[in-house]
């Protein structure tokens, strides 16, 4: 069973090996890191000379009902799809709020991509779609 999402979680597509960063599988091909907020994984990879890009659009999806593990994962596997379709390898969790509306429970799930890569400069969607294709066809 995956670990509980939380504000701060951070799930990434795929790890090079070399940067040794314990990750958990979460969804698919998703998985959640361990033991690493952002500002320590972002060190950890500056000093691996790679880089860690935080996209500055958020992520919104919202369900109906009280918060519960199988309802964060899913509305999570939605946005992993929003995410996907932008060909972003990362994301982080920025909000899980619960609220009510004339007595209805119902929550929202905020995050922001992020995107791992070598160079400095943020790929374009083509290469990123291409590098994505690349990595799931060695993957098998």
């Amino acid at each position: 069973m995956p670990q509980d999402v939380q504000v701060g979680t951070i799930l990434m597509l795929e790890w090079p090996q070399h940067l040794g960063i314990e990750s958990e599988s979460y969804s698919g091909h998703w998985s959640v890191v361990k033991a690493l907020d952002s500002f320590a994984l972002d060190r950890k990879i500056r000093a691996a000379g790679w880089h860690l890009f935080l996209i500055a659009s958020e992520v919104k999806v919202m369900f109906f009902g009280a918060l519960g593990a199988k309802k964060i994962q899913h509305a999570l596997d939605r946005i992993l799809g929003k995410v996907g379709q932008q060909h972003f390898n990362g994301l982080e969790v920025t909000g899980i709020v619960a609220k009510r509306f004339l007595g209805l429970p119902y929550a929202v799930i905020s995050a922001h991509s992020r995107h791992l890569q070598e160079t400095c400069c943020l790929d374009g969607a083509e290469i990123r779609r291409s590098s994505q294709r690349d990595a799931a066809w060695a993957r098998g």
